[in-house]
């Protein structure tokens, strides 16, 4: 989780654990059984040798203050939220661009290493009057197959 959403996330889990704390609230037996003490929700055993009822306090009253922080947070981590896909959507288009580039550059290479290859061909296949301009032809091809594709 990135460090910028770790402060609201922390902040709104703390708010849920104090609300479900305090609905949960209740009365809380204190029992004495054989010499040790014991805490439950449950009022003690017919044998125990003591049993307290411990008072409850009251949930504290809810900050208004805590709300408004609570919402701001919710809306901070909304935009970084909105921000973050922004981000995504703009790199994966980014992406995209430079495949669409790639697969454009690899084309032209391909294009350009067949010209040469027949070039070589002619070579290879020329008469004597003809082979200079053959040669010359092959040259040019592959000087224009380095100068587009290096290896």
């Amino acid at each position: 989780m990135p460090i910028s959403l770790r402060a609201p996330c922390a902040v709104v889990l703390c708010a849920a654990t104090l609300a479900m704390q305090a609905s949960r609230a209740q009365t809380v037996y204190k029992c004495t059984v054989d010499g040790k003490v014991s805490f439950s929700d449950m009022p003690c055993p017919a044998g125990a040798a003591s049993a307290t009822t411990l008072a409850v306090p009251a949930a504290p009253a809810a900050d208004p203050a805590a709300a408004s922080d609570l919402a701001r947070q919710r809306k901070e981590a909304a935009k970084l939220e909105k921000a973050r896909h922004q981000r995504e959507d703009q790199d994966a288009r980014a992406a995209d661009k430079a495949a669409q580039a790639a697969a454009v550059q690899r084309k032209k290479c391909g294009k350009l290493k067949l010209n040469k290859q027949w070039a070589d061909e002619d070579v290879r296949r020329a008469s004597v009057p003809k082979l200079d301009n053959a040669k010359l032809r092959a040259k040019r091809a592959g000087e224009a197959l380095a100068l587009e594709c290096p290896q």
